[in-house]
């Protein structure tokens, strides 16, 4: 274990750009490790799994965190104990990514703990990493001796400019309209997930296509660097389950027939549930009945199992022959559903959305720039300004748990529903928009109801987005070559079925999905099939939507922020906030108004919030007031503020000036109260502004018709008046005798 003996293997991206895998350098007590590197970007995988089962697991125990090193990007974390803490949302959502992509694919009783490690320990600001993970996952899985059918990998597809592109840099997609995940190992698809600006289900498959070919290229490197090994252990042997026959054949003997009772029985999930615990419990006494306490003590076991499959082969059966559903649905026929809007009174927009057994409150809040989510990762140091939160109490399924926030399960609904509606935002949009999905019942597509909900709830709120979403999760069941593909699919349907695939759009098209597939073989055939059969289902939903509010409302709720922006010069922002803030406190404190600035562009971007538009109008007039800047040659109306003896100091939009007695008119004026007094209105035109002392030369006389005949007076070159400007020559005397009595 002394000596390092690091074995790579570099394989090339579609565009040319090279990747190298690499292993035997690091981490070499793990069971495998794998270090990927691409650019400046290096990212390092280590996975472990115990040598013996975990008793009375219901579920594999694969635990999959990915965690980005502040130091790859050069930054030490904003914490207070500036440290890597727990794994923020995108950490999350990327060790997801993976999870659902590597988990079909362990063997379906191993039950042994296995824990996968990722850490981006070297980052490029250019290279996404999210789309090169489950790469590195796959090789340190492929090195080691546990136990699975890979490998995968996992490739960003864009399309930019009407091209698709795999794993673009991050510059590039500031111009995609198509962004999709696509995991696949070297046969099958097993995982889909992205955004899109309402595209086209043809044109979602072709994207998928353009990725499975990429992850090709790359399972076929893991399996060069594998060959390349010279001491790769040989692959743990797992022991076959314990069967019981005797037990199993008491099982289809006395429940099979009750099983199917109830499976066509066109339950709703609570009756389902019970009868099938009754059931079970029956099962149990009548075993004991027949063998005994302490042969049921330990048969139970294999009695649950044995019923448990049951039950999924008989509802698989029902469906794949018969076409029917457990609550009697055909196959591509959406539940019942209720949409009410302005659900909740005292909120800015709100829907309550209910699909069959499955309801979700939606709530939306509107609030300014400073409500903004702050953004601080290792990669990214941004503001957010659409937040969507999902809450799944237990209560919704009729379970009791503590409430210790939201799972990964939450942050990954969230994130769906999120993309889903962004992509139908206003492209000028001041607000920052929070909204809130409690799902009050589940049984089965909560997520997909959050997005319906929350799409009524921006129109409820006068978001003009520019068209209503909706959503719909599709499921299938495979049994040999005959497929039944399953149009808004209940909570049983997606445990006992092969595949979960959410489909969310428009009219228009898809704005985003989520395929997860269990299975082997699915041909792209029946993934269009599938794709078809959302698209009618979603227009259904959007046609039940329309119902109760076809688009978004005109206005604002009457309780709701109002936010107004004023574009200023650069150089203006000091003078709004003022020093120490000053001006910027006591502008909203006497407008009751809520003021943010921000630089972009060159240019300050001035927000002002309020629910009053009375008092945006005044915060706005006193901000045009700070920032204003005269123009020379125009003309203003302006207020007299002081009198002097030789003229008048009028003030305009926030600027002072003097109106000197010689420029009050055309005729003489010997006093200056003869014309004006204190608060007069008076136009003045603006002549000029010294550019050394800033002040300026006002005229109200430029601003008046000249008489007929009036000729200006001008000095000539010896410094004389034009004898044409006779009878003014006194008059001009007497004001520049005034001048200097005034100056000295």
């Amino acid at each position: 274990m002394g000596h390092l003996n690091p074995i790579q293997h570099t394989f090339q991206l579609p565009d040319g750009r090279e990747v190298q895998l690499e292993t035997g350098r690091l981490a070499r007590q793990a069971d495998g490790s794998a270090l990927l590197r691409m650019g400046n970007t290096m990212i390092l995988c280590t996975v472990v799994s115990a040598k013996k089962a975990k008793e009375d697991m219901p579920f594999f125990p694969l635990f999959v965190d990915y965690q980005e090193k502040f130091a790859a990007a050069g930054r030490i974390p904003g914490n207070f104990f500036r440290r890597e803490a727990r794994l923020n949302e995108y950490e999350i959502l990327t060790s997801r990514l993976v999870d659902r992509a590597i988990r079909p694919l362990f063997p379906d009783h191993y039950m042994n703990e296995t824990q996968v490690m990722i850490s981006l320990i070297s980052a490029d600001e250019d290279v996404q990493p999210d789309a090169l993970v489950a790469l590195t996952v796959s090789t340190a899985l492929s090195i080691s001796d546990i136990p699975w059918n890979g490998p995968i990998s996992e490739v960003r597809v864009a399309r930019i400019n009407g091209e698709f592109k795999v794993n673009p840099g991050k510059s590039e997609m500031e111009n995609a309209d198509l962004d999709i995940i696509v995991g696949a190992t070297m046969e099958n698809v097993m995982m889909v997930e992205g955004e899109m600006d309402e595209c086209s289900e043809q044109e979602l498959i072709e994207a998928i296509k353009v990725g499975h070919e990429a992850i090709k290229t790359q399972c076929q490197a893991q399996l060069d660097l594998v060959a390349k090994l010279d001491n790769k252990a040989p692959t743990r042997e797992v022991p076959e389950p314990e069967e019981n026959e005797e037990v199993l054949q008491f099982v289809k003997d006395h429940a099979a027939e009750r099983i199917s009772e109830i499976v066509h029985g066109r339950l709703d999930k609570d009756s389902r549930k019970t009868q099938f615990s009754e059931t079970l419990d029956a099962l149990k006494e009548k075993y004991e009945e027949e063998n005994g306490e302490e042969a049921l003590e330990e048969n139970a076991k294999f009695i649950e199992n044995y019923f448990s499959d049951l039950r999924k082969k008989t509802i698989r059966t029902m469906v794949i022959k018969d076409r029917v559903r457990l609550d009697g649905r055909r196959t591509d026929e959406v539940r019942p559903i209720t949409c009410e809007v302005d659900f909740l009174p005292s909120v800015h927009g709100s829907a309550l959305f209910t699909r069959g057994e499955t309801q979700s409150l939606t709530s939306l809040t509107l609030g300014s720039k400073l409500d903004e989510q702050m953004i601080d990762t290792a990669m990214e140091n941004s503001n957010r300004k659409f937040i969507l939160h999902y809450n799944f109490p237990a209560f919704s399924v009729g379970e009791i748990k503590p409430n210790r926030g939201p799972g990964r399960r939450e942050i990954g609904h969230a994130n769906l529903a999120s993309r889903s509606l962004e992509r139908v935002f206003p492209e000028e949009q001041p607000y920052t928009i929070r909204i809130v999905s409690d799902i009050l019942e589940s049984n089965g597509s909560s997520s997909m109801a959050t997005v319906c909900a929350g799409s009524l709830a921006l129109m409820d709120a006068g978001i003009n987005i520019k068209s209503p979403v909706s959503g719909i999760a599709m499921g299938m069941i495979k049994e040999g070559d005959d497929i039944a593909i399953l149009t808004d699919i209940l909570g049983d349907e997606d445990a006992i079925g092969d595949m979960d695939f959410k489909v969310t759009g428009t009219a228009q098209g898809i704005t985003a999905c989520q395929m997860d597939i269990k299975i082997d073989g699915l041909p792209y055939e029946q993934m269009e099939e599938a794709l078809i059969q959302a698209r009618e289902g979603r227009i259904h939903i959007l046609d039940k939507m329309s119902e109760a509010l076809a688009g978004p409302r005109e206005d604002l709720k009457p309780f709701a922020p109002r936010i107004e922006e004023v574009i200023i010069e650069k150089s203006k922002i000091g003078a709004v906030i003022g020093s120490g803030g000053k001006v910027i406190q006591e502008l909203q404190e006497e407008t009751n108004t809520t003021i943010s600035i921000e630089e972009v562009d060159d240019k300050g971007i001035v927000q002002i919030a309020s629910s009053n538009k009375d008092d945006i109008d005044e915060a706005i007039r006193r901000i045009k007031i700070i920032t204003f800047e005269p123009t020379v040659g125009a003309t203003y109306e302006a207020e007299v503020t002081e009198v002097l003896p030789f003229g008048v100091v009028v003030e305009f939009k926030g600027q002072n000036g003097l109106l000197h007695i010689s420029e009050f008119s055309y005729s003489h004026v010997d006093k200056v109260e003869d014309v004006f007094s204190m608060g007069d209105q008076v136009k003045v035109k603006l002549l000029s502004i010294d550019e050394r002392s800033g002040k300026l030369k006002l005229s109200r006389k430029a601003t008046m018709e000249k008489p007929e005949g009036y000729v200006e007076e001008r000095n000539d070159r010896r410094g004389g008046r034009d004898n044409r400007g006779g009878r003014n020559r006194g008059r001009d005397n007497r004001g520049r005798n005034n001048d200097r009595r005034n100056r000295n």
